[in-house]
């Protein structure tokens, strides 16, 4: 992974200014978790189930709240993220609100030379993949990480909303990983208008090609869907058709915004 070290090392950088802006912004909702509310979609909530008692690594857990927000339901989670401010932050919330998760900086691809400890469930969801230029490394693993039994699960961004450009007026990129995707940042998805610049690096992954890396790194799929709005109004243009169901305005019920799985480690 030497050959990507400069774009990981410009990609860090603009996430450690993208912390300092998102936990303040009314998008995260920092206050009102503190107080109870939760963090964490339908989608995964109903897909994953009870975690109650059980084990959890999550990975790029950005400043923490979806971690907290499981380890409020019973699991005991590690959390794992490039940003070493999202990770400050993150440990900084979980002594707030007296809860006892870990939280250690660390590139994903690096998370078995930091963590030794085997878990029921890894965990990552929402903006995350498209930061990995290759998924084998990725997928070999969380399958060193699970134990036998145990549960991967992903709940992500279609790989066809990446295909368009910012304003989803035609389509831009390809919708394979055909080449590293390189753009300047103006803001971010919480406030366009914060003094955050700089280019970013990413990937765009097909769904062929995230199935096929998980399988033959071991794991047994046992659940695929593909949904129809992002719980989250993090694109431009969008349009809520109802209560946390966003969709891109104009293609309402038309374009796949979000996929979900669920894999399983042979005992």
């Amino acid at each position: 992974m030497k050959e990507y070290n400069d774009y990981f090392a410009a990609n860090k950088d603009l996430w450690n200014q993208r912390t300092m802006v998102h936990k303040d912004s009314s998008f995260y909702n920092l206050e009102g978790f503190k107080k109870g509310d939760t963090v964490l979609t339908p989608i995964e909530l109903n897909e994953l189930g009870d975690v109650n008692g059980k084990t959890m690594l999550h990975l790029q857990c950005h400043f923490g709240m979806d971690s907290l927000d499981w380890a409020r339901r019973g699991a005991a989670v590690t959390g794992v993220d490039l940003s070493d401010e999202a990770i400050k932050e993150a440990s900084q919330l979980n002594d707030e609100l007296g809860l006892k998760a870990t939280f250690i900086c660390c590139n994903v691809y690096d998370t078995s030379a930091h963590v030794t400890e085997l878990f029921d469930i890894v965990f990552t969801s929402y903006g995350t993949i498209g930061w990995l230029p290759d998924l084998q490394p990725w997928a070999t693993m969380i399958v060193e990480r699970l134990k036998p039994g145990g549960t991967f699960y992903l709940a992500e961004f279609h790989p066809v909303v990446w295909m368009f450009d910012d304003d989803f007026t035609h389509i831009k990129y390809a919708y394979e990983n055909r080449e590293v995707i390189v753009t300047e940042n103006q803001g971010t998805y919480t406030d366009r208008t914060a003094a955050i610049t700089g280019k970013e690096y990413s990937w765009n992954h097909s769904i062929s090609e995230v199935l096929n890396a998980l399988i033959g790194a071991g794991l047994q799929l046992r659940l695929f869907n593909e949904h129809m709005y992002s719980p989250y109004s993090c694109f431009r243009n969008m349009v809520e058709t109802e209560k946390g169901q966003w969709h891109i305005k104009g293609m309402e019920g038309k374009l796949p915004m979000v996929y979900s799985l669920k894999a399983i480690k042979a005992e």
